[in-house]
């Protein structure tokens, strides 16, 4: 049932983000649906200047920099009843206390997928074609490569070993069905008949490592995934191997990958790494065989918009009384991100 008032709404982000997340047009379109004031932008629940809107919000639309939502903050918004938060991973933001109020919550984390899933199906096609090596060489050479350089190189029946379904992982897999390569998934919570719906074909992790070419990682930072990749797994995969970490750092033993990475037996792209960003004299950032990005794959730019279009299509859907496309329940992060 729709309401008969428009939703009270509250920004509560780092105010650097919100003109990108919802430029003109896409905020009137918010403004027709809730009551918000867009000079108002939250990052500090006890600023005396947000008491009055924050005791009467019923909704928050949250992003990057916005504090914990722990009982503190949660005093301020007696009347909260949905979080709408327009990034991704909900874990650093919502506390115990959130789900305790049965407060609904919401994620653009479906939109934040596109791009990382983007940028991952590029440095696959890349390091298929070894490009990134080809550059190196060039850049020295200044001389075409000779036949026998160009051997072992090619995307043609190349096998790609995907670890974890979650949004990303099966937007690339989408992403990946045109293209021939042989892909292979590994996750505990898919059963082989929907692997294969998904265009893969189901593996063990140890399995998958030992016969990929390239391994790209898309498994949520949870307890029993951290430094999932330590020193024994990275040894199982094969020499002249690309690992693709778009995911997060913390699922790779970052020692034991920094020296197979020295030793030249593999290569990495790496958007995320553990540190972030890592230790200046790292050798990860002159190594030829890494390609180091400072975590760009996801929504920047742009691509905000999408985020912000996701959380407005949202609030339109809570003002009419119906249930969030994109909710996220506490039972769910213990195996999402």
């Amino acid at each position: 049932m729709s309401r008969a008032q428009p939703p009270r709404a509250v920004f509560a982000m780092d105010p650097v983000h919100l003109p990108r997340l919802f430029p003109g047009p896409l905020m009137a379109r918010l403004r027709q649906t809730a009551e918000v004031d867009p000079a108002l932008v939250v990052r500090d629940f006890a600023e005396p200047a947000a008491a009055g809107a924050l005791a009467r919000a019923e909704v928050l639309i949250t992003g990057w920099g916005c504090p914990r939502l722990d009982e503190r903050a949660l005093a301020a918004v007696p009347g909260l009843r949905a979080v709408l938060h327009a990034a991704g991973s909900v874990r650093p933001l919502a506390g115990d206390a959130l789900w305790r109020r049965g407060v609904t919550v919401s994620s653009a984390v479906t939109g934040n997928a596109v791009p990382v899933a983007e940028y991952t199906l590029a440095m696959i096609l890349l390091s298929g074609k070894d490009a990134f090596g080809h550059r190196e060489r060039y850049r020295a050479t200044r001389t075409r490569p000779s036949p026998a350089e160009t051997a072992g190189i090619g995307n043609l029946g190349r096998r790609v070993g995907v670890v974890g379904a979650s949004r990303v992982g099966r937007r690339l897999l989408e992403l990946l069905r045109p293209y021939d390569f042989e892909v292979l998934l590994y996750d505990p919570y898919v059963d082989a008949a929907e692997a294969v719906a998904l265009g893969a074909r189901p593996a063990s992790l140890e399995e998958l490592l030992r016969d990929s070419d390239i391994v790209t990682l898309h498994a949520p930072d949870v307890p029993r995934t951290r430094r999932m990749l330590d020193r024994s797994a990275l040894a199982l995969m094969r020499d002249g191997g690309v690992l693709i970490n778009t995911a997060r750092g913390v699922l790779v033993d970052q020692d034991a990958l920094t020296d197979e990475l020295v030793s030249g037996r593999l290569s990495a792209v790496l958007d995320v790494t553990d540190p972030e960003p890592l230790p200046a004299g790292s050798p990860l950032y002159t190594l030829p065989n890494v390609f180091l990005t400072p975590h760009i794959a996801g929504s920047l730019g742009n691509e905000l918009e999408r985020l912000g279009r996701i959380v407005v299509e949202e609030l339109e859907r809570w003002a009419r009384g119906l249930a969030p496309a994109h909710e996220v329940r506490q039972e769910d992060l213990t195996r999402v991100a």
